[in-house]
């Protein structure tokens, strides 16, 4: 097995472009490449492409018909058909949108496929965590699975247990649809109360209290995650108030479980939601590649000027000066420190406890 971690990159998948109102714009994956090239973190991985995924491949997740309606959306976006989510407000209809999708959800699987053939233990492919499509249907900003799709794969090559942790602001719903009835699959979404936000501070806390112990009990194969950007407090769309030191900490326990409970350290990182295109997403994005590739980026280190001036070149914003946002070391209290029954992180980590932990033979 080879010690360097893959990055899925292809510079085509800049092309998933719902248009300029729309929130995803693809330039936050242009940035984050650059970002991480501006740190010199691209010699320290293995910078590969790998093809679309095929119909074979797609419908491991979706149906054919569904596959046949994006098609046809991609070559004719006027006719988008809204009954499979197409041409919507959240999933607008544009030229060559199979195309793309496929491309995205290939990098996924082809990072799947690598790590199960043992040529690496770890892969990030950011473009991708677009974890909401359904099997038939596009839904919030999600044309294809990838992430089902990469868990899919493993499934096919013979894989009996795949972890799937989702760390973004909106819930995994997709990839808890694909696999609900499928015990080879443990999902684990932290996410954004629907009805009521949940609580600003504590995120790694409930990360802790949660996740170790399933990930202990369940002993992966391989460990899948989504690291979507949009928990941060400058993102638009969420409430979750969450900083980037937090999410690069939630990064770092991650790879850290990999190597401690999954068979080879398998890991398979992907990005996913992340609206603050400029500030946020990048820097998150390019710290989770640094500890994929073993080369962490310091904090506390100035951002290149290079990348600020392509920032400002692209989008006429000043980008960020450093890599924190001035709360690293994240600190936290662990779960074993003891339970504050007033307190509504420790309120919702109890009650997830409570529900999930005794059906994996764990107390609560």
């Amino acid at each position: 097995m080879s010690s360097r971690a893959l990055l899925m990159w292809d510079e085509a998948v800049t092309g998933y472009d719902f248009g300029a109102q729309h929130p995803m714009d693809p330039v936050r994956l242009a940035l984050t490449m650059s970002l991480v090239r501006a740190y010199g973190t691209d010699r320290a991985v293995d910078v590969v492409a790998a093809p679309p995924a095929g119909d074979s491949t797609l419908r491991l997740v979706h149906r054919a018909d569904y596959l046949a309606a994006v098609r046809a959306a991609s070559a004719d976006p006027a006719s988008a058909d809204p009954a499979y989510g197409l041409g919507t407000t959240d999933d607008p209809a544009f030229a060559e949108m199979h195309e793309v999708s496929a491309l995205i959800a290939g990098q996924s699987v082809g990072a799947a496929e690598a790590l199960w053939r043992g040529d690496t233990a770890h892969a990030v492919n950011f473009a991708g965590g677009l974890h909401h499509a359904m099997p038939g249907a596009a839904s919030g900003f999600c044309v294809y699975n990838d992430a089902a799709l990469a868990i899919a794969r493993l499934l096919e090559l013979g894989a009996e247990r795949v972890a799937y942790v989702d760390v973004d602001a909106h819930h995994g719903d997709g990839v808890q649809a694909a696999f609900w009835e499928d015990p080879r699959v443990l999902t684990i979404s932290m996410h954004e109360h629907p009805r009521t936000l949940f609580p600003p501070t504590g995120w790694v806390r409930a990360f802790h209290a949660v996740v170790p112990e399933l990930l202990a009990q369940f002993r992966p194969q391989v460990l899948v995650t989504q690291h979507g950007a949009d928990t941060h407090f400058e993102d638009p769309l969420a409430h979750l108030a969450v900083s980037l030191d937090a999410q690069r900490a939630v990064q770092e326990a991650c790879h850290d479980l990999a190597h401690t409970y999954v068979e080879g350290g398998r890991w398979l990182a992907l990005g996913g939601g992340g609206y603050a295109v400029v500030d946020v997403v990048p820097r998150s994005w390019a710290h989770l590649v640094a500890i994929a590739a073993h080369a962490p980026v310091d904090p506390a280190s100035v951002i290149p000027a290079s990348w600020r001036d392509e920032v400002y070149a692209r989008t006429r914003q000043s980008g960020p000066r450093r890599m924190t946002d001035g709360r690293w070391p994240v600190a936290w209290r662990e779960w074993t420190d003891g339970y504050d029954p007033a307190d509504r992180l420790d309120q919702a980590v109890l009650a997830t406890r409570r529900a999930a932990f005794p059906a994996r033979g764990l107390l609560a």
